[in-house]
């Protein structure tokens, strides 16, 4: 997306104000969003683009998937679930799906870090080093 030096530069700004105690304040986003509306500052609209893409980096950074080739066992996801709690921080949600083509194994997805130790993933891997 090509955006103005000035865009970024106002939405990067709206997003370091869009905390209170280290998470994301709804009632700061909400109000900063209609207060560019109100004002329609020169290129706003991609100055919003650009912070509701900072907006969702930020939440998929504190929203775990955890996908597995058969549901897991009670006991094992709690424990998946707290290590990536220690790593990440306890505000940190999840969200476990069964995934039937990974084979077996697990494949964790953390914001931009993949952890992929699926069958799959590792049968990809092998063909390309045949080929």
């Amino acid at each position: 997306m090509k955006i103005s030096k000035e865009a970024r530069k106002v939405s990067r700004e709206m997003f370091r104000h869009s905390f209170t105690s280290n998470k994301l304040d709804e009632e700061k986003i909400s109000e900063m969003v209609q207060s560019v509306i109100a004002k329609k500052p020169r290129h706003f609209v991609d100055m919003l683009k650009d912070y509701q893409r900072l907006l969702k980096l930020e939440v998929d950074k504190r929203h775990a998937l955890i996908e597995s080739a058969t549901p897991l066992n009670r006991s094992l996801g709690d424990q998946i679930v707290s290590n990536l709690k220690a790593r990440y921080g306890e505000d940190l949600t999840t969200e476990f799906r069964t995934n039937p083509e990974l084979l077996g194994g697990l494949r964790i997805r953390v914001g931009s870090d993949v952890w992929d130790g699926s069958v799959k993933s590792r049968l990809n891997k092998f063909q390309e080093q045949l080929l």
